[in-house]
Protein backbone atom coordinates (compact mmCIF):
# COMPACT_ATOMS: atom_id res chain seq x y z
CA UNK A 1 0.00 0.00 0.00
CA UNK A 2 1.04 3.55 -0.72
CA UNK A 3 0.69 6.18 1.97
CA UNK A 4 0.50 9.81 0.90
CA UNK A 5 0.97 12.81 3.17
CA UNK A 6 0.43 16.40 2.07
CA UNK A 7 2.02 19.49 3.57
CA UNK A 8 2.40 23.15 2.76
CA UNK A 9 -1.16 24.36 3.05
CA UNK A 10 -2.10 27.49 4.94
CA UNK A 11 -3.45 31.00 4.74
CA UNK A 12 -2.28 33.22 1.90
CA UNK A 13 -3.42 36.59 0.58
CA UNK A 14 -4.98 36.95 -2.86
CA UNK A 15 -2.24 37.15 -5.46
CA UNK A 16 0.14 35.19 -3.28
CA UNK A 17 1.86 31.87 -3.83
CA UNK A 18 1.98 28.55 -2.08
CA UNK A 19 3.73 25.26 -2.75
CA UNK A 20 2.14 22.01 -1.66
CA UNK A 21 4.17 18.86 -1.18
CA UNK A 22 3.12 15.23 -1.03
CA UNK A 23 5.45 12.61 0.38
CA UNK A 24 4.85 8.98 -0.53
CA UNK A 25 5.86 5.96 1.49
CA UNK A 26 5.11 2.26 1.54
CA UNK A 27 4.92 0.03 -1.51
CA UNK A 28 5.87 2.53 -4.15
CA UNK A 29 5.56 1.60 -7.79
CA UNK A 30 6.90 3.82 -10.50
CA UNK A 31 4.05 3.26 -12.92
CA UNK A 32 1.50 5.33 -11.05
CA UNK A 33 0.34 8.60 -12.50
CA UNK A 34 0.00 11.30 -9.86
CA UNK A 35 -2.24 14.24 -9.31
CA UNK A 36 -3.68 16.94 -7.13
CA UNK A 37 -7.38 17.35 -6.52
CA UNK A 38 -9.29 19.84 -4.43
CA UNK A 39 -12.63 20.15 -2.73
CA UNK A 40 -14.19 23.45 -1.75
CA UNK A 41 -17.00 23.66 0.81
CA UNK A 42 -20.27 22.52 -0.71
CA UNK A 43 -18.63 21.43 -3.95
CA UNK A 44 -17.51 18.17 -5.45
CA UNK A 45 -13.91 17.12 -5.44
CA UNK A 46 -12.22 18.01 -8.72
CA UNK A 47 -8.93 17.18 -10.38
CA UNK A 48 -6.60 20.18 -10.47
CA UNK A 49 -3.55 18.74 -12.22
CA UNK A 50 -2.06 15.43 -13.21
CA UNK A 51 1.37 14.19 -14.21
CA UNK A 52 1.87 10.91 -16.03
CA UNK A 53 4.65 8.40 -15.59
CA UNK A 54 6.24 9.91 -18.67
CA UNK A 55 6.13 13.40 -17.22
CA UNK A 56 3.26 14.81 -19.29
CA UNK A 57 1.06 17.23 -17.40
CA UNK A 58 -2.54 18.30 -17.68
CA UNK A 59 -4.38 21.02 -15.80
CA UNK A 60 -7.90 22.15 -15.13
CA UNK A 61 -8.64 25.31 -17.09
CA UNK A 62 -8.56 27.50 -13.98
CA UNK A 63 -5.12 26.16 -13.08
CA UNK A 64 -3.44 26.70 -16.45
CA UNK A 65 -0.78 29.36 -16.28
CA UNK A 66 -1.01 29.65 -12.50
CA UNK A 67 -0.32 26.17 -11.10
CA UNK A 68 2.56 23.81 -11.84
CA UNK A 69 2.66 20.14 -10.93
CA UNK A 70 6.03 18.46 -10.64
CA UNK A 71 7.65 15.49 -8.96
CA UNK A 72 10.95 14.39 -7.49
CA UNK A 73 11.21 10.67 -8.11
CA UNK A 74 14.35 10.33 -5.98
CA UNK A 75 12.39 11.53 -2.95
CA UNK A 76 9.00 10.11 -4.02
CA UNK A 77 7.57 13.58 -3.60
CA UNK A 78 4.93 15.39 -5.62
CA UNK A 79 4.58 19.16 -5.69
CA UNK A 80 1.99 21.73 -6.66
CA UNK A 81 3.28 25.26 -7.10
CA UNK A 82 0.38 27.71 -6.99
CA UNK A 83 0.77 31.34 -8.03
CA UNK A 84 -1.62 34.26 -8.35
CA UNK A 85 -3.97 32.63 -5.90
CA UNK A 86 -7.59 33.72 -5.78
CA UNK A 87 -10.27 33.46 -3.13
CA UNK A 88 -11.97 30.79 -5.23
CA UNK A 89 -8.88 28.59 -4.89
CA UNK A 90 -9.77 28.10 -1.23
CA UNK A 91 -10.24 24.36 -0.71
CA UNK A 92 -8.79 21.23 0.79
CA UNK A 93 -6.14 19.97 -1.59
CA UNK A 94 -5.54 16.25 -1.92
CA UNK A 95 -2.58 14.44 -3.34
CA UNK A 96 -3.39 11.25 -5.24
CA UNK A 97 -1.78 8.43 -7.17
CA UNK A 98 -3.66 6.46 -9.75
CA UNK A 99 -3.87 4.83 -13.14
CA UNK A 100 -4.40 6.23 -16.58
CA UNK A 101 -6.90 4.29 -18.68
CA UNK A 102 -6.45 3.67 -22.39
CA UNK A 103 -8.99 6.42 -22.98
CA UNK A 104 -6.66 8.83 -21.19
CA UNK A 105 -8.91 9.14 -18.16
CA UNK A 106 -6.99 9.40 -14.92
CA UNK A 107 -8.45 7.37 -12.06
CA UNK A 108 -7.03 8.07 -8.59
CA UNK A 109 -6.61 4.96 -6.45
CA UNK A 110 -4.69 6.31 -3.46
CA UNK A 111 -5.38 9.52 -1.54
CA UNK A 112 -3.74 11.63 1.07
CA UNK A 113 -5.63 13.18 3.96
CA UNK A 114 -5.63 16.63 2.43
CA UNK A 115 -4.24 20.02 3.34
CA UNK A 116 -6.28 23.20 3.73
CA UNK A 117 -5.51 26.18 1.50
CA UNK A 118 -7.27 29.41 2.37
CA UNK A 119 -6.91 32.48 0.19
CA UNK A 120 -8.12 35.55 2.02
CA UNK A 121 -7.07 39.06 2.89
Amino acid sequence: QVQLEESGGGLVQPGGSLTLSCAASGSIFKNYARGWSRQAPGKQRELVARITTGGSTTYADYAKGRFTISRDNTRNTLFLQMNSLKAEDTAVYYCNWGITLQSGLYVPTHWGQGTQVTVSS
